[in-house]
């Protein structure tokens, strides 16, 4: 049954808001209510996403956010009992141009300053060892970090959320929320499809619809659902099991071993926000699935003998700036954003959960300083481009 009134009422069901909602319980939190509109959790950007994790990154906040929740994820078996799935395949950034050669090099010197002591630029011949089939025309050079690599993303929310309720939080799905009351300035109810809670206290993690739930209380998000799509292949021989995760940087054309086969993607540069109430907002765009192939078979010649075996298309929930929002409005007191990660939240969700309960309970956070990440960085002029974005 829904309740009537909670302490703090968590809105979205994907990575984010499951850790959320542990982190605070187990701090002792009470009257936790996590609402999801979907039959089960995780069915948003977190079940259509590529798995990816990584520790190069461009800023100092998103290496800092990397470096405490991948730590969680490769612990996951100790920590929670069960396995994340983590497979440390190494992110293999393929560096096309002088400019992406001497931006890589400055990210790997901030990532070296910052505890991220493996990763190291490589010259072409490396590359060749690393991954020989792949077709390196034009290519330059190269970054690694042998540490990055997939994980599974439903595995992670699903263990969150468990652990959550197993701590007292109420998991409610099936609940569209479909206004939020404030009074004198500070959240009041939360209006769902199955009633009303009362609370003072809302975290906005409802990802590529975060600036809808925000509209609520007449803030404006600047968050966009971006389409991101991928396909799978059958089993392709040639490939071993640990081939590095391959990204073209100039095209974000990327690929990684899944399965006996490999999923590729490549992100749309001219993709326009999606319709979120349009009947598929996850419809598969076939021209650039061409184009994507096309790209593909040019830096993966061996493509050309496998068979596509699915394809998927997510949301991705992106800012102006490629960073998250995380913290309270200052607008609206009670109403609290954690959303808007452009394509890398869902490997950081560990962080992201922990530092989300420290600003709730302690106010402010303490592990990670993610004081920048505010929404009203945008209308400020404080924008942190992060230039690492697949």
């Amino acid at each position: 049954m829904l309740p009537t009134t909670a302490d703090i009422v968590i809105i979205g069901g994907g990575c984010m808001g499951a850790s959320i909602a542990y982190h605070l319980a187990e701090r002792n939190a009470r009257n936790i209510v996590l609402l999801e509109r979907e039959k089960f959790l995780a069915m948003g950007s977190t079940g259509r996403n590529a798995g990816g994790v990584r520790y190069q990154f461009s800023t100092p906040v998103n290496i800092q956010l990397s470096n405490y929740s991948l730590d969680i994820i490769q612990r996951f078996p100790e920590i929670f009992g069960v396995s994340a799935d983590y497979h440390p395949l190494g992110y293999l950034f393929l560096l096309t141009t002088p400019d992406e050669i001497e931006l890589f090099k400055k990210n790997i010197a901030l990532q070296q300053s910052l505890g991220v002591y493996d990763v190291r630029f490589l010259n072409v011949d490396e590359i060749v060892q690393l991954a020989p089939h792949v077709n390196l025309e034009g290519v330059l050079g190269g970054s690694i970090c042998p540490r990055d690599g997939t994980a599974d993303p439903y595995t992670i929310t699903q263990t969150f959320a468990s652990e959550a309720r197993k701590r007292g939080a109420q998991i409610e799905t099936e609940t569209n929320v479909v206004g939020i009351e404030t009074e004198n300035g500070r959240v009041a109810r939360v209006k769902t499809n199955r009633g009303d809670i009362a609370t003072r206290l809302v975290v906005n993690c409802a990802g590529p619809w975060a600036a809808k739930i925000g509209a609520f209380v007449g803030l404006d998000i600047p968050i966009v659902p971006l389409r991101r799509q991928f396909f799978n292949t059958d089993e392709i021989p040639e490939i071993p099991r640990h081939h590095p995760f391959v990204i073209e940087f100039a095209t974000s054309l990327y690929f990684h071993p899944e399965a006996t086969g490999l999923i590729v993607g490549m992100s749309n540069h001219h993709e326009t926000p999606s319709e979120l109430d349009s009947p598929n907002p996850y419809a598969i765009d076939q021209a650039f699935h061409l184009e994507t192939l096309e790209r593909a078979l040019y830096r993966l010649p061996l493509l050309e003998n496998a068979r596509i075996v699915r394809q998927l298309a997510g949301l991705y929930e992106a800012t102006p700036d490629a960073h998250p929002i995380l913290g309270e409005s200052r607008d609206v007191q009670g109403f609290f954003i954690c959303a808007g990660f452009s394509g890398h939240g869902f490997q950081h969700s560990p962080g992201a959960g922990k530092v989300m309960s420290e600003m709730i309970l302690d106010d402010a956070s303490k592990t990670i300083d993610v004081s920048m990440l505010d929404l009203e960085r945008f209308r400020e002029g404080r924008a942190i481009m992060e230039q690492n974005v697949v």
